[in-house]
């Protein structure tokens, strides 16, 4: 017994040592410039200066993250591969299809949470629009209702508006777009009306006059954009405050001792100055976590999420 518990620690000192000595490669699933990809990248950063291992970070955007996630999917589970990930690829994307690309309560290993982020919804500056009523008005002018833009089908952007436009009984016509940034280059073009931004996406456009932001799907207001209201205060369901959430996962199967070490290192960022910092000006909360935790805060908004997805029939092949 003691010869086998001694051969099996070795082994997993092994595994752990070999995996370092290999560049971390950590799939981003949103296009570079995206609030998704600068949230990597600095988690990236910490992480491998912490742990002394290199790290590259691979955008593999498309399909409101399931390119990326087949992609990771179809690398070895040896310790070399990591994904970003957000709430909407965990809780929602998969449960917009009929038949489920993947499962994100048995296909992944949770490694870590990274933060949240609340969403605001934002229409282009000079549309006259600068509240929900006002919204309300153009959505029920036009043939088709209102045009609202989001970085992808099963995105919490996509969920959060149509259940908004659902409750307020706007009607209104969903325009994916590729990731948050040809949404935003769209809506400051007019060519949509509204769309639903991560708070750091949002937030600079907001503060240059670009965008004008209604709410915050949040349960207090945030103190990036203080004057904002939330989702409740501006009229709409209380039951959207929902902010979203960002974490890392491995493939299932990953050695559970490059885990632990990828996991410590992302909660000792918790505490380094600089980016901690970098957080904060994108609207993060950091969150300390364990590798359980990631699979468990997606169990709990699944069970919020598929019951909305449901009801309101957006599951397509």
């Amino acid at each position: 017994m003691i010869r086998a518990s001694l051969f099996a620690c070795g082994l997993a000192a092994w595994a752990l040592g070999a995996a370092a000595q290999n560049p971390l490669q950590v799939i981003a699933q949103q296009p570079p410039g995206s609030g998704s990809d600068a949230m990597t990248r600095a988690w990236g950063e910490c992480t491998g200066r912490l742990m002394g291992r290199p790290v590259v970070v691979q955008n593999k955007p498309g399909a409101n993250g399931i390119l990326a996630i087949n992609y990771l999917k179809g690398q070895p589970a040896d310790g070399s591969f990591a994904m970003t990930i957000g709430m909407s690829q965990m809780t929602i994307t998969p449960y917009v299809h009929l038949q489920m690309p993947y499962d994100p309560l048995k296909d992944f290993a949770g490694v870590a949470m990274i933060g949240s982020s609340p969403l605001v919804l934002v229409v282009p500056a000079g549309a006259g629009v600068t509240k929900l009523a006002d919204l309300e008005k153009v959505a029920k002018s036009q043939a088709g209702g209102l045009n609202f833009g989001s970085p992808g089908k099963g995105s919490p952007a996509h969920l959060l508006t149509t259940a908004l436009t659902d409750a307020m009984h706007w009607p209104a016509t969903h325009v994916p777009f590729v990731g948050e940034s040809a949404g935003l280059t769209a809506l400051m073009g007019q060519q949509i009306q509204a769309m639903t931004l991560v708070l750091n996406t949002a937030a600079p456009q907001v503060k240059a006059g670009k965008l004008v932001p209604l709410a915050i799907f949040a349960g207090q207001r945030s103190p990036v954009l203080p004057d904002v209201p939330t989702i409740a205060e501006a009229g709409g369901p209380a039951v959207l405050a929902r902010p979203s959430w960002i974490a890392v996962v491995a493939k299932k199967g990953t050695p559970p001792e490059v885990i632990k070490a990828l996991n410590d290192a992302t909660n000792q960022c918790y505490s380094d100055p600089v980016y901690a910092n970098s957080m904060d000006k994108m609207g993060v909360t950091l969150m300390r976590s364990q590798p359980a935790d990631v699979l468990g805060f997606a169990e709990r908004d699944i069970a919020v999420w598929k019951p909305l997805i449901d009801k309101l029939g957006l599951a397509t092949q």
